[in-house]
């Protein structure tokens, strides 16, 4: 089984690290997916959002057919909806995968590839509106949201949440209990600063 985490220039970190830290601990511990693949349009090293720099596995002509597709957000996303060549390699992969998931912004791309008309998806709490603006997507404002085989979360540490949802789902809820005792992600109901009360503060927080 393979899952791809598509990767790029401007690519916020923990979009994609905190997924990659749920499949690394769901294989160790629970027999998840054998290869997990961080893809590149190239094998030139990424610099993400944060400045930290990382290798792909893979590149676009050497990625093997995927069972699963994960396209994190971040500022380059508004650079990559407009790449014909990144674009075309997620809607081809999604020919034959089981699901596609977007955390953050990758939603757009997803949108891009033309997997996202007509369904329901979210993204970061301060894209939602550029999000309903598309015309054709139901913006939904939870922690992350299912639609058939399409998967989509809010910002940055939501992808964390949507992998274990993911994996409860394809692998039963004993497996994903086993991913969230060993990273022990239990994450405190403790919010700060009342941001919760914030004017663009996404439904499922408000009020809580």
């Amino acid at each position: 089984m393979n899952f791809g985490i598509l990767v790029f220039d401007q690519v916020e970190e923990l979009d994609f690290v905190g997924p990659w830290e749920m499949l690394k601990m769901w294989r160790k511990n629970a027999n998840g997916p054998a290869n997990c693949i961080i893809v590149g349009q190239s094998m030139e090293p990424i610099i993400c959002a944060k400045g930290l720099s990382i290798n792909p596995h893979a590149s676009f002509g050497t990625c093997p057919p995927l069972d699963y597709l994960l396209i994190p957000g971040g500022q380059g996303t508004r650079i990559e909806v407009s790449n014909p060549v990144l674009i075309d390699f997620v809607a081809n992969q999604a020919k034959n995968c089981k699901a596609i998931l977007s955390v953050c912004t990758g939603s757009f791309v997803l949108h891009a590839a033309g997997l996202l008309s007509g369904k329901k998806a979210t993204t970061h709490w301060g894209s939602l509106e550029r999000l309903r603006a598309l015309g054709d997507v139901t913006v939904v404002e939870q922690r992350y949201v299912q639609d058939g085989n399409i998967w989509s979360s809010a910002g940055v540490s939501a992808g964390t949440d949507l992998m274990l949802a993911f994996i409860a789902s394809v692998d039963g809820e004993a497996a994903a209990g086993k991913v969230q005792f060993a990273s022990e992600y239990y994450p405190s109901s403790i919010k700060y600063g009342g941001f919760e009360n914030h004017e663009q503060a996404p439904a499922y927080i408000k009020g809580t």
